[in-house]
């Protein structure tokens, strides 16, 4: 078996080169310009780097962007007013919640209050719920750019054993259910790892058999 060096920079290229085509197309066509709201509590450094990231992307799309930066001490009373402002504002389509968020705030409550039709992250149940019979509206970015990986590459998925490691509700999970379903870029069998064990006997079969690997 040899490997395959995927350069997921090219890619990433690529596809922003296909967004700012179709955004120009909205804006021509339809006069729609495309709203993301960004939301980070609290000044976790990593955090910041992710939102800024995405505002980054937002501006070189042609997307327009919106970020609220709130202090960690904010109230969930208060991030939920938030979130009801965005789902009830026509500018925003799409609403980004920055994980992890201060103790004192539970995430499920925060997700779950996001407008399902604005829940980008695919996190909201009635997401999670249509990715599981293969309808979704919104695909959770990194497991779908994980399947783009797959398929840009030129990777044969349909038939093949995929080992998923790892089965948190934000990669393993949601890869797993992607590539099982019946589509292009999957229609794949599908197995799970998640403790050492299993994944030492994920990197045994790599090594016997030239199973494909698909890490969290």
């Amino acid at each position: 078996m040899v490997a395959q060096i995927i350069s997921g920079t090219e890619i990433a290229k690529q596809i922003r080169e296909e967004l700012k085509q179709e955004i120009a197309q909205l804006k021509q066509k339809h006069n729609l310009v495309p709203g993301l709201a960004s939301v980070l509590v609290g000044e976790d450094p990593a955090s910041q780097v992710y939102v800024g990231s995405k505002v980054k992307t937002c501006d070189a799309l042609g997307i327009y962007s919106e970020r609220h930066d709130l202090p960690a001490d904010t109230s969930e009373e208060e991030l939920l007013a938030l979130i009801d402002r965005l789902n009830k504002d026509p500018k925003i389509h799409g609403i980004l919640v920055q994980l992890p968020l201060p103790k004192h705030i539970t995430a499920e409550k925060v997700l779950y209050a996001i407008d399902p039709q604005k829940d980008v992250d695919g996190f909201h149940p009635v997401n999670v719920g249509r990715l599981m019979i293969g309808e979704p509206d919104y695909l959770p970015c990194t497991p779908h750019g994980i399947q783009q990986l797959l398929i840009r590459s030129g990777v044969q998925v349909e038939g093949a054993e995929v080992v998923v490691v790892g089965r948190s509700n934000i990669v393993g999970k949601p890869i797993a259910n992607i590539l099982l379903q019946k589509k292009k870029g999957a229609n794949a069998i599908v197995s799970m790892r998640f403790s050492t064990s299993m994944i030492m006997q994920s990197a045994a079969e790599v090594l016997a058999y030239g199973t494909g690997v698909v890490l969290e």
